[in-house]
């Protein structure tokens, strides 16, 4: 038979105490005399008593937990994201919970009301582009939370970011560099801030290095499948292009399996340029040249940051963490050759 095991009321009976003092002991409030806490935790060790941490939260309305909300966890973006965040929260003794949700879901004030009763102390919003009257919400409740990757902007209320921009730049004009010519961008959600931003970047580039260079933009939804669709609609009607950049390294991967499935060489006479940095972009022939976000660090950032906010060691208010981005430059377009280049070696030789 399964020894029972001590309760309170034990605790308090053995240490010749209240309840009401044992509770005040173990939820750090109220005043407990140093002889006292002591003799507490002497009969605690004695009686193996293992204090009920739920209902401690619940006590304090704070269970030491907290909500990260999460669109597609097929994305291989988002799971380092989660790694991250679940274990600097635990290395803090809090708690993870993973919420997939829509952004749909986010606008009724049912659901932030669902999740204040179940003491939820913090959120973190990975993929959101939260609406100005959520935020209010969050405010006036008083919950702390922390947003990141697409939900951030440069100047977004608590927020956890890169800058899209810079790293569009730095594709595109790799790109330019190697010498690709006429550049094709199939980017993002036009609704989402690093969609913009990227395609900012684009755009930038192009006048920077090639004034007469048109815009060609597709709007793609950050999929596998919009990557290859699109790059099938665009080199049919621009079957000049010889330079791809994605907005994310899934539309790259279908970018990339579109234009073989059309015999196109790829760096030969194609260079492809994604954005993000996941693993799945070295398991593929030829590797994906990418903007490399510092996932983990975003991750750590942001569960360091909600837990600063929900202890009160942080200020309420708003700030902007920007960490830095790298290009990995690999083979889809390192040793390009192209069609312009190869006319300028033509006519080098020529004049030779």
């Amino acid at each position: 038979m399964r020894e029972k095991k001590a309760t309170i009321r034990d605790v308090a009976r053995e240490a010749d105490v209240s309840v009401a003092t044992i509770s005040r002991y173990l939820n750090k409030k109220g005043y407990v005399s140093h002889v006292t806490e002591k003799r507490i935790q002497s009969v605690m060790e004695e009686l193996d008593y293992k204090p009920n941490e739920i209902a401690r939260g619940l006590a304090r309305q704070k269970t030491n937990t907290i909500a990260l909300f999460i669109p597609d966890i097929s994305n291989p973006f988002f799971p380092q994201l989660v790694q991250a965040i679940e274990k600097e929260a635990g290395r803090k003794g809090y708690k993870m919970i993973l919420v997939p949700a829509s952004s749909n879901e986010m606008t009724g004030v049912s659901m932030w009301e669902s999740f204040e009763n179940m003491y939820i102390d913090g959120f973190i919003f990975a993929p959101y582009q939260l609406k100005g009257k959520s935020i209010k919400l969050l405010k006036e409740k008083k919950i702390p939370f922390v947003i990141v990757d697409r939900a951030a902007d440069v100047t977004s209320t608590n927020s956890v970011a890169v800058d899209h921009y810079k790293g569009a730049k730095l594709a595109v004009c790799h790109l330019f560099e190697v010498g690709c010519r006429k550049i094709i961008h199939i980017g993002g959600p036009k609704q989402l801030i690093p969609s913009k931003e990227r395609l900012r970047g684009y755009t930038d580039s192009l006048k920077q290095f090639s004034p007469e260079h048109p815009v060609i933009h597709y709007e793609g939804d950050f999929s596998l499948e919009s990557g290859k669709k699109l790059t099938g609609e665009a080199i049919t009607e621009h079957p000049d292009a010889d330079g791809f950049f994605l907005g994310n390294d899934l539309m790259a991967i279908g970018c990339l399996k579109i234009l073989k499935s059309l015999r196109k060489k790829i760096p030969d006479e194609i260079a492809i340029a994604g954005f993000d940095g996941i693993d799945l972009t070295k398991l593929v022939e030829p590797e994906i040249t990418t903007i490399e976000q510092p996932v983990y660090e975003i991750g750590v950032a942001a569960a360091d940051k909600l837990i600063q906010l929900i202890e009160g060691k942080a200020e309420e208010n708003d700030f902007l963490m920007k960490l830095e981005l790298k290009l990995q430059a690999r083979a889809s377009t390192l040793g390009f050759k192209g069609k312009t280049r190869g006319k300028e070696r033509d006519n080098d030789e020529a004049d030779a």
